[in-house]
């Protein structure tokens, strides 16, 4: 069997926690179990202390990017399988991950239905984040911020420096693998109803998202935004330049800064890549 190791960031989480550790062992009894308690007030040490668990306490709340990052420095496991420990995310689902990865994959996320969607904002939200990665990174990407996925340890560990502190590690880490030329597969997933209440806020999380989708999508494939920002500057400086030269004979200097500022973007585009091509020609090397 492969060195597995389990992953459950944790805040508040302790209701959950309880009932789902008495599963993980049953089912995964030769794994690695890290609990990383991220400054929770509620009995999460005590639960923890009970079942003699690896436990990795942060003096004050970090984030989820900050828990996924110390359990995997800590883990030893070369898969890391990462789940939440609200109680959305089905234990006996872990094998199934497993033996996807075992099909040649680096990484194998669990992938939600519609109605493991929290509510119409977060589904409509989710499909967009979902239809803008996929455009970014050429492949298609089913569920970008699902927390459920087994990883193999070596390959997650190079873009630990990539990950956010705070929300979403699932969607950095899932770009980063498809931009690497990683091999990354979807598994269905049922999803249960969580305890407590969620610590995402859709609007502040949700332009958060979208951030981290283009940080990383400029990191991998600068002209994929460039070329379309550069495309849209030009046709507009193109189709001023035409109005005003029907309407009062010259050209403007609107026109002017507009096809100035397409060819100044398309070019910063195109230094990016060579950026990034020279970036990725020395980690070949090493």
């Amino acid at each position: 069997m492969r060195p597995l190791s389990i992953i459950l960031p944790c805040k508040n989480e302790a209701i959950s926690l309880a009932r789902l550790l008495p599963d993980l062992f049953q089912l995964a009894p030769e794994a690695e179990i890290i609990i990383i308690n991220d400054g929770s007030t509620d009995n999460t040490l005590d639960i923890c202390k009970k079942y003699n668990i690896t436990t990795i306490t942060h003096p004050y709340p970090m984030g989820n990017g900050a828990a996924i990052k110390s359990g995997t420095r800590a883990a030893t496991g070369d898969v890391l399988v990462f789940m939440d420990a609200d109680g959305q995310h089905r234990p006996e689902e872990i094998q199934s991950l497993l033996d996807k990865l075992d099909e040649g994959y680096d990484m194998v996320v669990g992938a939600r239905s519609r109605k493991g969607q929290a509510g119409i904002g977060r589904l409509v939200a989710n499909t967009i984040y979902n239809k803008l990665a996929s455009w970014m990174t050429g492949h298609k990407v089913e569920d970008l911020t699902s927390g459920f996925r087994a990883v193999r340890a070596d390959k997650f560990r190079e873009f630990l420096h990539l990950l956010p502190n705070g929300f979403s590690y699932p969607t950095t880490s899932t770009m980063a693998f498809f931009r690497a030329g990683y091999a990354v597969a979807y598994l269905p997933i049922e999803v249960l109803k969580r305890e407590g209440k969620s610590h995402i806020n859709i609007w502040k999380d949700g332009v958060r998202f979208l951030l981290i989708i283009f940080k990383v999508g400029t990191l991998y494939s600068p002209l994929k935004l460039f070329i379309p920002i550069s495309l849209l500057h030009g046709a507009i400086g193109l189709s001023y330049y035409a109005y005003t030269f029907i309407t009062v004979g010259r050209f403007t200097n609107m026109s002017a800064m507009l096809l100035s500022s397409a060819v100044i973007i398309f070019l910063i585009g195109l230094i990016s890549e060579q950026i990034t091509a020279l970036l990725y020609q020395d980690k070949n090397r090493k």
